[in-house]
Parts: structure tokens; sequence; C-alpha cells
């Protein structure tokens, strides 16, 4: 392991990575470290440390407290003479915690308490039987929030509970609720194991633990476990679950997660991973010694920690009980000795370029720092813009009835994989249209020697399709005549002005709607007649394929494509779905509907990554299913029947209103319905569903022959157009969070729904279980969402 404690910026092989910021924390610790210590536990390389709010005298003066309150109770029996049913009344007075003395703490405000990480006294027992010891813990842990809030921390830990009887879960959410008013600007970390792996609970013994309280059931199930009783995975996350949901998802609580020393599977990994991490902490006993007889971690440690820096807000670690310990830190010198060193000292600490009297750099952390040089560096997809788009929140565009800024295209068109698709699309169709001999539809009676290509454009923003029609045109030797079609009259002056100076003045710019469009004129004929297209290119789609109106779109355009023989790229979209967990957004959301009561009822695109997948993928049962499908052209159009019986000037109408809302129904071919099954094994909630799509750019008519594709399906991604950023996923909220048992199947209902005018969708999801080999029962259900109040007009 190399000694190296930092980056090189100036080596070749340096690469940006994830930062480590490393914390220490003694369990054994009992009072605040001194402004010496402080630093000496810095120089050993930690970059933050953790401090407990009240000492031991503190805690004797509390389990004095419980004792002299049970002396009184029984007092009350014997000068009182209260009977049996007397004393199980439970009106009895409690006993109260007095305030805090400065005996009582070793925390005092001071220029550096900001960088300590307050840890509230782990022998507290919010969960305990015992109401009396509950009561105290509770009165504890308020006053030493109140104290810590008053001396300058911004961040406390809470010991999680340490069983996850719903029972004790629900008093300590409750506790961690009123402690969150108490504390009314400090952040609470509830530190948890990720799950109850024997050893890995707090070492202190709890108030029940020492009086005899209700702590011995909890350490039964430890002794149980130990033995090899099944270990239930998910009972922690299930008390978090608890604690956050009581606490209304607050932004102002987050998880210390334990990372054990055996890593679980990963479905709890991913869990865990999609809740507010604030913290991961190591203790000294999932360390390995190495050959060199240095501490080390298992690949899967490795890979873990690997896995949840990569959160545009990653976790600090913290590692637990590995030194400086108290005892040496107690030896430590004085800051006078530190600023004003003997000369032997002095002359010590510059032979070994260091301060003087600094302590040995921690193993440990110098361990931590090695796997913070070895980390993968950030890929293609882990740009600095793309990471702060990590779960952001942005509404779907509407370009139909948007004209969008030069900024907004200049977005799109820096992703070369798409434009690449495109013109391997193009160049595929066009080899194949030489290769069978296809017409061309330059050939009139007029001109009965044309051999271009009728091409179009439709929607061609600033033009970077067009320039890869061009470029696959040349590199095919194909020769045609291309029309660029475009509504936004600011980007038309651009597609002019890159058609003088790139395109040579042989693209055909018309400012348009595509609906509208007349058709090509042929270029070179006596009457410069009206002609069909060949090929028609669009880039439509949307992070949920149909969900910026492309069908709608090119049922106005379609009429101009050539039949049988003319091509429309894309060919065909699906929209897909998966159930996910993302308690960061539906945490976003909620802060948002006090101003916007609509939403919980928009389709979100996001970058979806701080999520967890909740559906497994079993026989006819995958974790992304495709919800419906578009193909172009569409070989039957009402519609453009109706035009060529009557002309365009005549308008479409059905003579009907029983359509959906009323409707004439001259759009009801784009409404679409789709009802899938997921199967969730283990238990665990929902928030919302994930959207993707996939699309066939172009289908060969050769059998066999790989389609041109694109996709931005978690799952065929990397196989179809790898490192593509041009859609993030779409994401359909769910009003209130969905539990669910394990074992069970969320059935989704999803449809496109439309009138004349508009297009919105409509979702919900129920949970069943099921009791028997042939029974199941609906154990649960969402609201029917809606997003007609913010759908998309085309019209």
């Amino acid at each position: 392991m190399s000694s190296n404690r930092g980056f090189n910026p100036d080596a070749e092989s340096f690469e940006q990575r994830p930062p480590f910021y490393i914390g220490q924390h003694d369990s054994q610790r009992h009072e605040s470290p001194t402004d010496s210590q402080y630093g000496q536990i810095l120089d050993s390389g930690f970059n933050f440390v953790t401090t407990p709010i009240t000492n031991e005298h503190f805690h004797q003066r509390v389990i004095a407290l419980y004792k002299s309150h049970i002396q009184e109770r029984e007092h009350w029996v014997t000068e009182r003479g209260l009977t049996d049913a007397q004393k199980a009344n439970p009106s009895l007075p409690l006993p109260t915690v007095p305030t805090l003395t400065d005996d009582d703490t070793s925390l005092f405000p001071s220029s550096y308490v900001g960088s300590l990480i307050a840890y509230a006294s782990p022998w507290i027992d919010l969960c305990s039987e015992d109401p009396i010891i509950s009561d105290i813990s509770r009165q504890v842990l308020n006053l030493e929030l109140a104290y810590a809030n008053f001396c300058g921390s911004r961040t406390i830990i809470i010991p999680g509970p340490r069983q996850d009887d719903g029972n004790a879960v629900a008093k300590y959410a409750r506790a961690i609720q009123e402690a969150q008013e108490v504390g009314g600007r400090v952040n609470l970390v509830i530190h948890l194991p990720m799950y109850r792996e024997p050893g890995l609970e707090e070492e202190v013994e709890t108030l029940s633990d020492l009086l005899g309280g209700a702590g011995e059931g909890s350490k039964e199930v430890v002794k149980a476990d130990a033995k090899g009783t099944e270990i239930d995975l998910f009972s922690t996350w299930d008390s978090w679950h608890t604690i956050r949901t009581v606490c209304k998802y607050s932004g102002r609580l987050f998880v210390a997660l334990r990372i054990p020393k055996r890593v679980p599977e990963k479905d709890l990994q991913e869990r865990w991973f999609s809740e507010p991490l604030h913290y991961l902490t190591l203790d000294k006993k999932i360390f390995s010694l190495n050959k060199a007889g240095h501490p080390s971690l298992t690949r899967h440690h490795q890979d873990l920690i690997n896995r949840y820096m990569r959160l545009k807000n990653h976790p600090w670690l913290i590692l637990i009980n590995v030194g400086p310990s108290a005892e040496s830190l107690a030896e430590a010198p004085s800051k006078m000795e530190v600023d004003y060193p003997s000369l032997s000292e002095a002359t010590k600490a510059v032979k070994e370029n260091r301060k003087p009297y600094a302590p040995p750099y921690n193993e440990f952390v110098d361990y931590m720092k090695y796997l913070e040089r070895h980390q993968p560096p950030y890929s293609a997809m882990e740009t600095p813009s793309l990471v702060s788009f990590q779960d952001w929140l942005q509404s779907p565009l509407q370009p139909l009835s948007d004209n969008l800024e030069s900024a907004t295209y200049e977005v799109f068109e820096g992703d070369p994989v798409k434009y690449d698709q495109y013109e391997k699309a193009v160049a595929e169709a066009m080899l194949e249209w030489k290769k069978y001999n296809r017409p061309v539809s330059s050939v009139t009676p007029e001109t009965p020697d044309g051999k271009d290509l009728i091409v179009a454009v439709a929607g061609a923003g600033r033009g970077p399709l067009v320039a890869r029609v061009l470029r696959a045109a040349a590199s095919t030797n194909t020769p045609i005549q291309l029309w660029a079609l475009e509504k936004n009259q600011n980007a038309y002056v651009y597609l002019l002005r890159r058609n003088k100076r790139e395109w040579n003045n042989s693209v055909t710019v018309i400012k348009t709607d595509m609906r509208e469009w007349e058709g090509p004129r042929l270029a070179g004929h006596p009457n410069n007649a009206i002609t069909k297209l060949d090929i028609l290119v669009t880039e439509l789609l949307g992070s949920f394929g149909d969900n910026e109106l492309s069908p709608e779109c090119l049922d106005g355009i379609q009429r101009h494509i050539a039949r049988p023989h003319g091509i429309s790229i894309p060919y065909s979209y699906t929209a897909h779905l998966s159930p996910i967990a993302h308690p960061r957004i539906f945490a976003d959301l909620s802060n948002r509907v006090i101003s916007d009561p609509n939403a919980f009822d928009i389709p979100w695109v996001t970058r979806l990554f701080q999520l967890s997948y909740v559906a497994q993928k079993v026989p006819k049962h995958g974790r992304f299913q495709q919800a419906w499908e578009f193909i172009h052209p569409v070989e039957v159009s009402r519609a453009d029947d109706f035009a060529a019986a009557n002309g365009r000037a005549r308008k479409y109408v059905t003579h009907g209103s029983g359509s959906m809302y009323g409707s004439s129904g001259i759009n009801e071919h784009n409404a679409r319905h789709c009802h899938l099954t997921f199967v969730c094994p283990t238990r665990g909630v929902i928030h919302g569903l994930a959207g993707y799509f996939e699309s066939v750019l172009y289908k060969h008519q050769e059998e066999g022959k790989t389609p041109v594709e694109i996709s931005i399906l978690p799952d065929q991604i990397d196989r179809k157009s790898k490192d593509m950023i041009s859609w993030f996923p779409i994401f359909f909220p769910l009003r209130q969070p969905l539990y669910f048992p394990q074992d069970t199947e969320l059935e989704v209902s999803m449809w496109r729904q439309t009138d004349d005018t508009r297009v919105w969708y409509e979702w919900m999801v129920e949970v069943y279980a099921w009791v028997g080999p042939k029974t199941r029962i609906k154990v649960g259900a969402s609201e029917m969402h809606s997003s007609r109040k913010v759908a998309c007009i085309f019209g």
C-alpha cells in the first residue's frame, strides 16, 4: 500500500474521484476533546471528530435520579399506604431531569465547536418498556439537543433503537419527532446498523441494562442470532422507515449507517443507497489485517463504499475506535508546548518533516486514503454537470407550445451518441434503398431520370440532424434533396445562417409547423410540383417516448411519406415502467406541494440516481416492463382519408362525442393503456414509477439484421446507446408512499389520455399479497393520479 496521502494533480495518471472526509469516533470518550486534543486528532489524518454532549458525571446523576425515584415510590407505599391499585395509577408523578450544570459537560462554545459532530448519550433507552426509563431518556435527549444547539453544533448523531419491535420503534420515532422541534436548526442523524449483525450494536450499556429494565430482551435476540437463528435483513430498514415516516420525511433527518463485517445482499445495499445517508461508520472490528500487518477491507466492502461515494451528496466516513485513544490524548502536550517546543523536539520535527509533537499518521486513515486514490475515476456519465442533475426535478418540455432557447438546443446537441445513431440509421436506410432498388420520389412523368432521394428533417432545431443527414448522404454517395422544417422563428434564422455558411445552400429551409407543411416541391421540375418524402427524419422523442407529442406531430406530416416504400426515422418507440423507492424526491415534492398543489400529478423529468428498484426480474415479469408502443407511419389514418376526400381546408370531425372526456375522438388512436404486474420478493416502499423509452430508429428490410436503436433503459442503454445523455428518465410520483410486505405483486395501471387538443397521463398502483397457493388479497393501493391539469397541448 502506497503511503502517498493525497492526489498529485500534476501527475499524468491524475483523474478525479470522490473525496473522502474521514472522522474519528471513540465509543469510550466521555469528555469533549480539548483544543489541543482536537488538534492531535486532526494531525493524525482525520478531518473531523465526534464529541459526547454530556459526561459520566451527568450519567451517574441520571442513574441516581432513577434510584431515588424508585425509593420515593416505595416511601409512598409505606408512608401513605398506597394500595396496589393506587400504585398502578399512571398519573403518579414521574421524575424530572434537572437542567445541566457545568459539571455535567465539557462541551462549550468555542472556535472549533462547529467542526465537532455531537453524539448523543448511547446509554439512553427511548424504547424501554419501563415507562420511567423511557421518559427519563426522552428528557435527557431533549436536554442534550438543546444544549448542543446552543453551543453551535449543527449536526447531532443519535444512537438508533437496539431492537426492531413495533412498539419500541414507535416510541423511539415519536421521541425523535419531538427532538426535531427542540433542536430547531440542527440536523439529526440516526445511527443504525445496515442489518442486525451480532456484535454491531453500541457497546455501552443502556439505562435498562444497568437498572434491570426492559433491555434484556434485545440481548436475548442477539444471542439467538449468534447461535444461528436467521436474521431478518430488512428489519432495521423497517425501523428507519417508521422513524422517517413519523417525522414526515424531514429534510433535517439523516442516517449514519454502520457497515457490517459481512456485507449483505445487493437488494439491501441498494435500499440503503436510496436513503438520506450522511455518514458511513466503520468499526475497527470489520477491518482485517493483510499480510503486511496493515488494516484492510474486503473487496465487497470496497465496492459498497465506492458505490455510495457516487452520490452527489456523498456520505462522510466515521472510523470507530481506531485511535488515537483517550489515554494517548490525555498525555498529549499542551498547546503551549506545541507552539513553543523544546529545542530537541523542534530539531527532531524538522528532520522528520512534521509538526512538533505531531502524533503518527493513523494507519486506518492511511488505508482509507489509499482506497480513496484507487476508486474508479469518474466516467463520461459523471461529469460535474451530469452529477449536478442527479435527482433534480424538471418539468417536461412542451416544444409545440414553447419556443426553445439556443442554450437549450445546445445542451441537446452536446450528445454525440444520439446523433451517431441517427446518422447510422439514415446511412443504413440509404444503403438498403440502393440495394433493393426502391423507387425514389424525384421520378415523375416530367422528370423520369430523377435519382435524388427526397428527405426531410422535421423539427430541425439548430440543424444537428440536418448536418448528419448530409454526412450520411456523402458517406453512402447518395444524391438527395433535403428539406429542413422548423416552427421556431428564432431557430429558423440560425438554420438559414448554417445553410449559407456550412451547407452551401443545399438545404431548403422552411419556417412552418410540420403539421401544416404542404409537402416538398421537387427541384428541377418544370412546374415545381409537390412530391412525396422517401425518408422523414424527426427528433421528437421524450423521456417516455411519446410524452413530447411525437405521435400527434407525426400524424400531421405522415401523409407526405411515399407509400409503401417511404421510411420514418424513428420507425417505432416503446415506453417502459418500473416501480421505485426514492425518498429524496418524495421529500422534495412534499415541500413543493405547499406552493404547487399539482406537484404530485406532474410527470417529472429527472436523472434518477439515488433510487432503489423494488421489483425483481422473474419469469414472465421483468424489472422493467413495456407499457405501449407507437409505430410510424400509421398505415390507416381517418384524418388523412378525410383530407384526401374533402381537402385540407376542411377540419376533420367525427360527428361524435362519446370519446374520452366528451371529445370528438380525432386523436383517440393515440390513446394507450397498460396493466403491468411487478414481483417484489422483499418488503419495501414505493414512491413512484420510473419511466424510460427505447426506439428503433431504422428497421432493416434484410431479415436477421440488428436494427439501429437508442435506449435509456438501465439494463439496455450500454448495449444500444452507451453514454447517451440526451434524455433523462421520467418520474410519475405517488402522493403517499405505498408500503408493501414481502412476496407481493404490484399492479400498475397507466393511461395515455387525450381529447381533441391535449394529452396527459393517469396512473395508479395496487398491492396484492399471496396468502395461499391460488389466493391473494389486496393490501394497499394509491389514489388515481392525473396530469390533466398540466397536460401537453397540441391543438
